[in-house]
């Protein structure tokens, strides 16, 4: 059934979120990991890539005109704040016309993007594209959290999140790793380079859009929408497969809802819910974001100029360094995602939070007292980042399921935005001034406010954080469309 012939305005009763929560892992999961996991790798790669080349960009026969600062201060203020407005602008849509016509196009957005901030022959040019990079970049954190979710059964929807945004540092080895080459002018001219990193980007976005093409739509979504026959074909098709796979018939699904369709919510509406019906859930999504928003964007742009300056590491060796806390903060997701399945989210939560916040304070304890190497500034980077990485994808999976399906898109975006404005645009741009007088005690400094916003998120979360392990999205948040209708029509 197309979107103009949706029948909205009925009243009818499913079990499509139970039948999909009941399902067991498998080859078909794999499926939607990789079709939807693997975009966090190019942002991994865009990041890193551009934070470990500034000091290249700066230098004579770049081919431009820019000032190491501006790289990671400028640029990296306006690629976050790129992904701030995609956000909210792709977010809406998302909500709105579905989960995958809008994570086909935010994709296409960023390939075409950073496509051109290849070919950059000046600074406005590179400012630009860095900014219409994060654009798509933004859309694609609402669309793919949104769908992620609603299709991942509720038994490993947390360590699936986990893992899933944490392959951003998968990007950020990989990024680190191209940029040792891209720098090495005795294999790449100075202005080739860095130009071909950007152009490896676009390369493997077309890639994951060709594999994205076999992903469904988020049954849920279709669902409330009026499109429930389609919904129906989707999750019976998905059932068939894993059947087939396992030999055996699947287990009887338990719980049914109703759901009166509808065809949008209004953003009032949205807003209300959100910051009045929710506003204890607000409160803990803000707090979360700030703080490894501010932590993360402050040190991924930065890290290559602490390493040049304070330990004159050459610039084309930074990626060593970056590659090996870009694999530390990988495996804290990976190796910590179950125990938020288990333990549960407000215990995992709040101590990688609070854990990577004392660590950190004690680095800058370190550092300040100039007993750190490279080497050893790298090892305690890595060990804060373990814990950090978990905590901050937990952050997307908190904010992607305590609210209601209609709003989930726009509040990841909300959420997403607003903190990430507060700690990944103004991060940036205090860290490369403090980063940039070359003073110990400026830099320590800013490890101390990052480090003190992740304790202060974390004391939130001990006491704000929802028991969501391992229950359906439509137990932790009703949907706004549910109702109780005996009269409703049942779907098979």
């Amino acid at each position: 059934m197309a979107t103009a012939e949706a029948e909205t305005g009925r009243t009818v009763t499913t079990a499509i979120p139970a039948r999909l929560d009941r399902l067991p892992w498998s080859r078909w999961h794999w499926t939607i990991v990789v079709g939807l996991g693997t975009v966090w790798i190019l942002d991994g790669l865009e990041v890193t890539v551009v934070g470990n080349i500034a000091s290249r960009l700066s230098e004579p026969g770049s081919g431009l005109s820019i000032s190491s600062a501006q790289v990671t201060g400028t640029a990296a203020a306006l690629y976050v704040a790129g992904a701030c407005v995609g956000a909210l602008f792709w977010g809406r849509l998302t909500d709105r016309y579905g989960r995958k016509r809008l994570f086909m196009i935010t994709l296409a957005v960023y390939l075409a993007a950073t496509a051109l901030t290849a070919v950059s022959f000046d600074a406005w040019w590179f400012f630009l594209f860095r900014f219409l990079t994060g654009f798509g970049i933004g859309g694609e954190y609402a669309a793919i959290n949104s769908a992620i979710d609603e299709l991942i059964p509720a038994a490993y929807r947390g360590r699936v999140d986990l893992i899933i945004n944490g392959s951003f540092w998968v990007g950020a080895v990989g990024g680190s790793l191209l940029s040792i080459l891209a720098l090495n002018t005795g294999i790449l001219a100075a202005d080739v380079g860095w130009r071909l990193t950007f152009a490896l980007g676009a390369v493997l976005a077309l890639v994951i859009l060709l594999v994205r093409r076999q992903v469904p739509e988020s049954p849920r979504w279709l669902l409330i929408h009026g499109r429930d026959r389609e919904a129906e074909e989707v999750v019976t098709d998905i059932e068939g497969r894993i059947e087939s796979e396992r030999g055996e018939p699947l287990p009887e699904p338990h719980g049914e809802i109703t759901i009166h369709q509808r065809r949008s919510v209004s953003f009032v509406e949205i807003a209300r819910t959100v910051f009045a019906d929710y506003r204890r859930r607000a409160v803990l999504g803000f707090s979360l974001f700030i703080g490894q928003a501010f932590l993360y964007n402050a040190i991924t742009f930065g890290f290559g100029a602490i390493l040049t300056r304070f330990f004159h590491v050459p610039s084309d060796h930074t990626g060593y360094y970056f590659a090996v806390i870009a694999a530390g903060n990988f495996l804290g997701p990976l190796l910590l995602g179950r125990l938020f399945d288990t333990a549960g989210r407000r215990v995992m939560i709040s101590s990688t939070y609070l854990l990577s916040g004392l660590l950190l304070f004690g680095t800058a304890w370190l550092f300040g007292r100039g007993t750190l190497s490279a080497g050893t500034l790298t090892a305690c980077w890595c060990v804060v980042l373990f814990f950090a990485s978990a905590g901050a994808s937990s952050a997307y999976l908190t904010v992607s399921e305590i609210f209601p399906m209609e709003t989930r898109a726009m509040s990841i975006a909300f959420f997403y935005a607003l903190g990430t404005a507060a700690g990944g645009i103004s991060g940036p741009l205090l860290f490369a001034d403090l980063t940039s007088t070359g003073k110990v005690g400026d830099t320590v400094l800013a490890f101390q406010i990052g480090a003190a916003l992740m304790c202060a998120a974390g004391l939130v979360a001990a006491f704000l954080a929802v028991k969501a392990e391992r229950r359906s999205l439509e137990d932790i948040a009703t949907p706004l469309t549910a109702v109780r209708a005996p009269e409703a029509e049942a779907l098979p």
